[in-house]
């Protein structure tokens, strides 16, 4: 049966500006990274802080944060590079974990803005709704990349992918869904949940960065039971998925445990 609509895909993976190419993929998480920066700055100054601090935290947290995501990728999914060492390097090629990155972005930025005799947790209540707007836009890189899409589908909005790219077992299929448009789309929710909660809900200096935590991964529980590109699995769910409920556990727990009625809310600026 003929498809009634799809998503296209980008026939290459490069972006050009004039006579520049550019990997999409790495544009991408840029202009992410530069999101975020610009929102966090703004909260911050808005808290009486100063935004160059946000600028000299980034120069140490974002390279901190790529390592980190491309360390959880390769450790998680070393059997793509066993008898490939070099592709370990091949970072434009795609490859990053989130859990990493957010790991050694946050650890290293904490230690920076220690070391400036900044407050961290406020810093941390500031970077809350700007990492997965960063997110949301990073993930159309994976859109160019032609990889970490779902299952077949034939619904309206899926997502047709060359057979290049497919895995052998599903070269029969052309479709598929579109798992970086349902997260980015739900980054884009955690943004306002994060906002949402900054309002309404009474917090500890700091916790909201846990409101962050718990929201993204309870909707990439779901988007990571849609993928198919390889995983290992235990008792039936991928590894990322077990991250997603032992993380989403704990950060639910740390609110929790956080909560404090007798304090105002945070500071509500964006």
């Amino acid at each position: 049966m003929p498809l009634l609509a799809y998503l296209p895909s980008p026939s290459s993976g490069e972006i050009r500006i004039g006579p520049l190419p550019l990997r999409a993929y790495g544009l991408l998480i840029a202009l992410g990274v530069y999101a975020a920066v610009v929102l966090t700055s703004r909260r911050y100054r808005r808290r009486g802080g100063d935004p160059e601090l946000i600028t000299a935290i980034a120069i140490w947290a974002v390279p901190a944060g790529i390592v980190g995501a491309r360390l959880y990728h390769v450790i998680t999914d070393y059997e793509l590079y066993t008898h490939h060492l070099i592709g370990i390097f091949k970072i434009w090629d795609g490859g990053l974990g989130i859990w990493g990155g957010v790991l050694g972005g946050t650890a290293v930025g904490a230690w920076v803005a220690h070391r400036h005799g900044a407050d961290v947790r406020l810093l941390l209540d500031c970077v809350a709704p700007a990492l997965p707007l960063a997110q949301a836009i990073g993930r159309w890189g994976n859109y160019f990349n032609q990889e970490l899409f779902g299952r077949p589908t034939t619904l309206p909005w899926a997502l047709k992918i060359d057979a290049a790219h497919r895995p052998i077992q599903y070269l029969q299929y052309r479709t598929f869904q579109p798992t970086f448009l349902y997260e980015s789309l739900w980054d884009l929710i955690v943004v306002a949940l994060v906002l949402y909660a900054e309002r309404h809900i009474r917090l500890r200096r700091g916790y909201l960065f846990a409101v962050y935590v718990a929201a993204y991964t309870f909707g990439r529980f779901w988007v990571e039971s849609l993928r198919i590109d390889f995983a290992h699995k235990f008792f039936g769910l991928r590894l990322n998925d077990w991250v997603s409920i032992v993380v989403f556990l704990g950060a639910v727990g740390f609110i929790v445990a956080g909560r404090r009625s007798s304090e105002q809310p945070v500071d509500s600026a964006v």
